[in-house]
């Protein structure tokens, strides 16, 4: 496994569409476990891969949860080819960074849930459903592989916003 250069803004893949995978094989088995090293690296919480410069419609997302005994888990989802079945008519509002935009966190207005089909690194289909930050994770990681960033999803950005506009905004009754 290796750490990949992750693309950064102003590069024009970010802005591209991606393609299928049809190759189940070892080197695409290898490009999710660097994306999931690369992710954890650099402390996010998703990676998809035109932002490691791979044009093929996949991505990873950290899962955290508690499991029946109460303890921390920590599991790296892969999606190929993933599909958006289903999103939920209520909202969430919040700040949501980008590891390809550093320092550029947008207010973003996302489905609370959604439920996705994907294939794994073998071709297999599977189905997740998600609420909250997993949901929010995968709506991010999926706008990617659309050409669409943070940049334009977000009119107003964190580090833009005095004070007083802050104070404001984090009493709305869907912020979180």
């Amino acid at each position: 496994m290796a750490i990949r250069n992750i693309v950064k803004d102003g590069d024009p893949i970010l802005k591209k569409v991606c393609r299928p995978v049809t190759d189940f094989n070892e080197k695409l088995a290898t490009l999710l476990e660097d994306m999931g090293e690369t992710m954890i690296a650099a402390n996010g919480l998703g990676l998809a891969g035109p932002q490691v410069g791979m044009m093929r419609r996949v991505f990873v997302v950290l899962d955290q949860y508690l499991d029946d005994d109460d303890n921390e888990v920590e599991e790296i989802i892969e999606f190929v080819n993933p599909e958006i079945l289903e999103t939920s008519e209520e909202t969430i509002t919040s700040f949501e960074g980008c590891l390809s935009f550093p320092g550029r966190n947008g207010l973003i207005t996302r489905p609370a849930y959604v439920r996705a089909q994907a294939q794994d690194r073998y071709g297999e289909w599977f189905e997740i459903e998600a609420e909250g930050l997993l949901a929010r994770a995968i709506l991010h990681e999926n706008d990617h592989l659309n050409g669409t960033t943070v940049l334009d999803n977000a009119n107003i950005f964190y580090e833009d916003l005095t004070a007083e506009q802050l104070q404001e905004i984090q009493q709305r009754e869907d912020y979180e």
